[in-house]
C-alpha cells in the first residue's frame, strides 16, 4: 500500500479538490491511504479567531467567514444541498465551544481549535470521493496518532499509534482510507498538533506504522529545489536524494518536507516522492537510500530570526556549566537553536522569533548574564556552497554573523533582502 499527502494550496477550491481526485482515480485498484492538510489558509484563520478571541475582540464575523468559505466549496462540488452543510455547522459550535475554555494552557486551547482545520477538510473531500465514486473511509486521525500532551509539539507514542493505525490495514484493501494530517490525541483525549505544517510527518507515521510502499507529498513545486524559486529563480529540482541529505536540509530549514518526515521513512526504507500536484507528469524529487556525487548547493532562506548574545558579567570565561544554563532554558521553552557561536565571554545563538517565548528566555537568562539581542535578522545557509556560491553570500551587506565548516556556509544578515 501506499500513503498520499496532500497540502493545503492542493485542496484549497473545488476544482483543486477535483485534482485530487483526478490523481486518485488514475491509481484505482491501489491500496492507499490519502492524508489531506486543512483547506487554503485555514490554519492561519483559526489561528486568527484565537488572537481575535484572546484580545477581547469579536471573531464572530471572522468564524462566519471561515464556515462560508468552506460551505461555498461544498455547494460548488455537489449539485443538491448536502448534508455536510449541518456537519460544517456542528464543526462551527466546536470551534466556539474550544475558544471558550477556561484558560489554564493557551497551547491546549490553541490544539483544540486549530486540529479542526483538518476535520472541515477532509470530511469534505472525504463525502466528494464517495459521491463521484471512489470506494472511501474517513478516518479521525485523533483515534489513531496517540502523544503526549505537549500541545503544538506532540511526541508520538509509537507503540499505541502503530496499535491503532494497524487496525486499517484490512480497510485500506477494500477502500481508499482519507485522514487528517498534523492531529492527534493525547490520553486524556483532548486534541494534540504535531508542529505547524505537520502533515507530511503524519504521512511518515502512518507509512511507517503500515510498511507502505512508499510516500508520495504532492506539492505546488515540481520536486525538492536548490532554493526557493521565489527567491532564485535559477534554482533547480533534484532528481534523487539521499535520506542524510534531505534530513539535514530540512534541519537547516528548507521547507519543502516537515523536519520529522525523514527519521521514520529512513529507518523503515521506505522511499518519499516530491511531486507536483498540477503537472503529475513531472518526474519530481525521489528521496531514498542512495549515494548522490557533487550535489549542487542547497540555499536555504530564514527570515524573522533573532540573534541573543549572553554575556558573562564577571570578566570569567564561557564555559560548561553557563552554556548548560543557556541551554536547559531554551529546552524549558521547546526553543531549537538554529546558529550558534561562542567567543571567551560571550555566548551567542540565532533561533525563529517566537515573541513571547524570546522574550521570556530573554528575562530568566538576565539573572546570569549580561544579555543583547537583534531581531528582523535573515539566516542564510548554503549547504554543499562551491567556491562561487561561497564568496557570494559571505559578501552579504550588514552580515551580523558568519560561520562555515567543510561543507556548510551560515551568513545572518540584518536586512531580509531578497537575493
Amino acid at each position: 500500500m501506499r500513503v498520499f499527502k496532500f497540502g493545503g494550496a492542493s485542496v484549497k477550491d473545488a476544482d483543486a479538490i477535483k485534482k485530487v481526485a483526478a490523481i486518485i482515480k488514475s491509481h484505482e485498484g491501489q491500496s492507499l491511504l490519502v492524508v489531506i492538510s486543512a483547506m487554503g489558509k485555514t490554519t492561519n484563520a483559526l489561528e486568527n479567531l484565537i488572537k481575535l478571541h484572546d484580545a477581547g475582540r469579536s471573531h464572530s464575523q471572522d468564524l462566519e467567514n471561515l464556515i462560508g468559505y468552506h460551505t461555498a466549496i461544498v455547494r460548488d462540488l455537489f449539485d443538491n444541498p448536502h448534508p455536510l452543510i449541518r456537519e460544517l455547522d456542528e464543526v462551527k459550535i466546536q470551534i466556539e465551544i474550544a475558544l471558550n475554555m477556561v484558560p489554564s494552557n493557551s497551547d491546549l486551547i490553541y490544539d483544540q481549535v486549530v486540529s479542526l482545520g483538518e476535520i472541515l477538510s477532509t470530511k469534505i473531500v472525504s463525502a466528494y470521493f464517495n459521491e463521484i465514486g471512489i470506494s472511501t473511509l474517513w478516518a479521525d486521525a485523533r483515534k489513531l496518532i496517540l502523544t503526549d500532551d505537549c500541545y503544538r509539539e506532540a511526541k508520538i507514542d509509537w507503540g499505541k499509534s502503530n496499535e491503532q493505525i494497524n487496525a486499517l490495514a484490512e480497510i485500506i484493501n477494500e477502500k481508499i482510507v482519507v485522514t487528517q494530517g498534523f492531529i492527534g490525541s493525547e490520553k486524556n483525549g483532548y486534541s494534540t498538533t504535531l508542529g505547524r505544517e505537520g502533515s507530511d510527518f503524519s504521512a511518515a507515521i502512518f507509512a511507517s506504522c503500515l510498511n507502505a510502499e512508499s510516500v508520495t507529498i504532492w506539492k505546488d513545486v515540481p520536486g525538492v529545489m536548490s532554493a526557493d524559486p521565489k527567491r532564485l529563480p535559477t534554482a533547480t529540482v533534484f532528481d534523487e536524494l539521499p535520506f542524510k541529505e534531505a534530513a539535514e536540509m530540512t534541519y537547516y530549514g528548507a521547507s519543502v518536507i516537515h523536519p520529522k518526515t525523514i527519521k521514520p521513512l529512513a529507518n523503515k526504507g521506505i522511499p518519499l516522492f516530491v511531486k507536483n500536484f498540477d503537472n503529475v507528469r513531472l518526474p519530481g524529487t525521489l528521496i531514498h537510500e542512495c549515494k548522490v556525487d557533487k550535489l549542487p548547493p542547497l540555499i536555504v532562506f530564514k527570515d524573522q530570526q533573532c540573534l541573543v548574545s549572553c554575556q558573562v558579567t564577571d570578566y570569567t570565561f564561557i564555559e560548561e556549566s553557563q552554556i548548560g544554563i543557556i541551554f536547559n532554558a531554551l529546552s524549558s521553552r521547546g526553543l531549537k537553536v538554529n546558529l550558534m557561536q561562542n567567543s571567551a565571554i560571550s555566548f551567542s545563538f540565532c533561533l525563529d522569533f517566537k515573541e513571547e517565548k524570546i522574550m521570556s528566555l530573554i528575562q530568566e537568562l538576565g539573572k546570569d548574564f549580561e544579555v543583547y539581542y537583534n531581531t528582523g535578522l535573515t539566516l542564510i545557509t548554503i549547504k554543499n556552497y562551491d567556491e562561487e556560491s561561497f564568496e557570494k553570500y559571505r559578501k552579504q551587506k550588514d552580515v551580523v554573523l558568519e560561520q562555515s565548516s567543510r561543507s556548510t556556509l551560515q551568513v545572518l544578515i540584518r536586512s531580509q533582502q531578497s537575493l
